[in-house]
Parts: C-alpha cells; sequence; structure tokens
C-alpha cells in the first residue's frame, strides 16, 4: 500500500510538473519573468580564491562577476546581491571535462523514470562503480517507442572537493549541473535527492493558489460543455423519436393503403375469373329444357347450388357439360318425387369456372 501511494503521489507531481511547464512553454520568456514563473537561477563556478556567478534565466546567460569567500561568512552572497537575486536556487555547475557522457537507446516507458533505470546502466556504460559517481540523465530524442537518451556522470572524487571549495555554500546547492563543451548548462541534475537544498518560495502559496482557481474554472467549464453537450444531445434525442414515430405512422398508413390495394386486386381478380350471376342464369335457361324449372339457384362458397324439379333429372347432368361457366355438374343426394308436379325433386352442384376445384382444395388442406 504505501508503494502504491508513492508512485501514485509522484505520478500526480509528474504530471503537475508536466502541465506548468507545457503552459509557461506558451508565454514569452519576459511574460514568465513577470509572473515569477521564470525566476531563473544562480550557476556558481568553483574557483580557488571565491567563486564565479553567472544568471540564468531561460536560455539567457549573464556574468554577475566573481566572490571571495570569507572563512566563517554563512552566505558570502547574500552581502553582494540583490534579496531577489540572492533567493534563487543555486547550482554548482561543473566543467566539461569533468563528466562522462554515454547516449543510451531505451525503452519509451523508461522515461517517466529515466534516472532510476539508468542507474543500472552506470557500472555498464562507466569505468566507476555505481557509488563512487554522481549522475543524471536526459532524453535526447523520442523515435517511436524508443527514446534516445543521455547518461552524464561525474566521479565523485571530482564533486567533493568543488563542494568543499564552496564551503557554506555547499549546504545550500539546490543541484549540481554539467557544463557543455560551449560552457552552457546542460539541464541535468546530478546531485543526489537527499543532498538537494530547497528554498521557500514566497510565491508558491499565491502559484498554488492559482492553480487551484485555474483548476476549478477548468473543471466547471468542462462542466458546463459537457452539460451543453447533454442537452443538445437530448434535444437531439427527442427530436430523432418524434420524427421516428411520425415515420412509423406514415409506415404504417401506408403499409395499410397497399394492404387495401392488394386486396382490392384480390378481389377485382376473383371477380373476373369467376363468371358473373346473369351470366350463369342466362347459361342454365339456354341449357336446362322446357319441363324443368329451378326453385333455388345458389353461387356461394365457390359451388353452384341448383334445386329444382324435372321430368328427367339424370339428363341434366350431361346437358349441363361443356360449360365454360361451371365445370363438374353433379347430382347429390336422392332423387325425390313431388307427388303434385308429378317430376323428381333434385339437387345439382358445379364449380365455377376460375374457382379451385375440390381436389386441388383437398390438397392444400
Amino acid at each position: 500500500m504505501p508503494r502504491f501511494g508513492l508512485g501514485l503521489g509522484r505520478g500526480v507531481r509528474g504530471f503537475l510538473a508536466w502541465w506548468r511547464n507545457a503552459l509557461m512553454a506558451w508565454l514569452p520568456a519576459t511574460a514568465r519573468q513577470a509572473l515569477g514563473l521564470d525566476r531563473g537561477r544562480l550557476l556558481l563556478l568553483a574557483r580557488a580564491d571565491g567563486v564565479e556567478l553567472r544568471l540564468q534565466q531561460g536560455e539567457a546567460l549573464r556574468d554577475l562577476g566573481h566572490v571571495p569567500l570569507i572563512e566563517g561568512e554563512s552566505d558570502p552572497l547574500a552581502r553582494v546581491l540583490a534579496p531577489r537575486v540572492a533567493d534563487l536556487p543555486r547550482w554548482l555547475l561543473v566543467p566539461a571535462a569533468h563528466a562522462l557522457r554515454r547516449p543510451l537507446t531505451l525503452p519509451a516507458a523508461a522515461a517517466e523514470r529515466l534516472r532510476d533505470v539508468v542507474g543500472f546502466e552506470v557500472e555498464r556504460q562507466t569505468p566507476f562503480p555505481a557509488d563512487a559517481v554522481v549522475f543524471d540523465a536526459r532524453v535526447l530524442a523520442r523515435r517511436g517507442e524508443q527514446i534516445q537518451a543521455e547518461l552524464i556522470a561525474v566521479p565523485r572524487a571530482r564533486v567533493e572537493p568543488l563542494l568543499q571549495a564552496l564551503g557554506p555554500l555547499g549546504t545550500l546547492l539546490a543541484g549540481i549541473d554539467v557544463a557543455a563543451a560551449d560552457g552552457t548548462p546542460l539541464g541535468v541534475n546530478v546531485l543526489e535527492p537527499a543532498r538537494r537544498h530547497r528554498r521557500r518560495d514566497a510565491l508558491r502559496v499565491w502559484n498554488y493558489a492559482l492553480a487551484a482557481v485555474a483548476a476549478i474554472a477548468l473543471v466547471a467549464t468542462m462542466g458546463q460543455v459537457l452539460a451543453n453537450r447533454e442537452a443538445a444531445a437530448e434535444a437531439l434525442r427527442t427530436r430523432i423519436a418524434g420524427n421516428a414515430r411520425a415515420a412509423q405512422a406514415a409506415a404504417a398508413e401506408r403499409a395499410e393503403l397497399l394492404a387495401l390495394i392488394e386486396g382490392q386486386k384480390f378481389l377485382d381478380r376473383a371477380r373476373a375469373s369467376r363468371p358473373s350471376t346473369l351470366a350463369v342464369i342466362d347459361e342454365l335457361t339456354r341449357r336446362l329444357p322446357d319441363d324443368t324449372y329451378l326453385e333455388k339457384l345458389a353461387i356461394e362458397d365457390g359451388q353452384i347450388l341448383l334445386i329444382g324439379l324435372s321430368s328427367e333429372p339424370s339428363a341434366l347432368v350431361a346437358r349441363l357439360q361443356g360449360s365454360p361457366l361451371w365445370r363438374a355438374p353433379a347430382l347429390t343426394g336422392a332423387l325425390m318425387p313431388d307427388p303434385v308436379s308429378r317430376k323428381q325433386r333434385f339437387t345439382l352442384t358445379a364449380e365455377p369456372a376460375g374457382a379451385p376445384s375440390a381436389a386441388a382444395q383437398a390438397g392444400a388442406r
């Protein structure tokens, strides 16, 4: 659990540092200095008779002069520098000849804890044991999943005499940087974290307050933007739902209309394929003999039903065959004599032309 908290704290501090540096990068150097975001640092070059001072602000370097060290004096810089300059972080600048620089190719994930990672490479990349050097690393370039880094190591045998030459100033150092071949700092800190002196920043409280206000404003702005997006999305969903209901109603009406049209077409085709009642009556009138008359004529359920009286009912089937208006005429039931007319009562059925036959209907069932 403590390791998890430590890793989380490092991640938060790393994110805040990255965010602060990213915001600072958008501001001009003069604006950063005016806001106290880039106050700079004092570079100390140890000499036998004192210390040389340089002021670094951004990429600019300015010589401040030479300050002799007086034995017993706790902070000789405070008597020669203005308070705002004397209060800047103090860094020892080691000459380039004292340092070993080795290029390294590492996975991109190593950039988050570069110093810890290169600590395992010190003995492989330098002729010194790991405890005999102070070191740091910096990222030179990023290429996909890899980074080009540089290990900078300085033997302790070179660093300790310089710290002793500074006297009491050696305990007030925020870091130790290494000079490049042209004398400009590389931007590393080889001093162990436990020995780094941290000065109280008078503007830190204001910086934290401003950062908190900026974070709250950012969260509020993002919340408002999110609320606006949600309101717009809800309005869009409502409009889409309304359009969908209208489209569904229109689709239902169209389907109902199509069903009515198809039903009407089916009825028209069925009516056209079957003979009309007048045509059936006319055809029966011409085919039935004069001694036959009908009591009932019905055309329903795909069947023509004839009920009547005739002197020769059995001959009616032959008379009705061959008509284009019906098919399969047949007597059904028994013939019943009628005592009044002295004829025989018959029941005869036929299938209208165009209707499915009884065999086809049975097969369909």
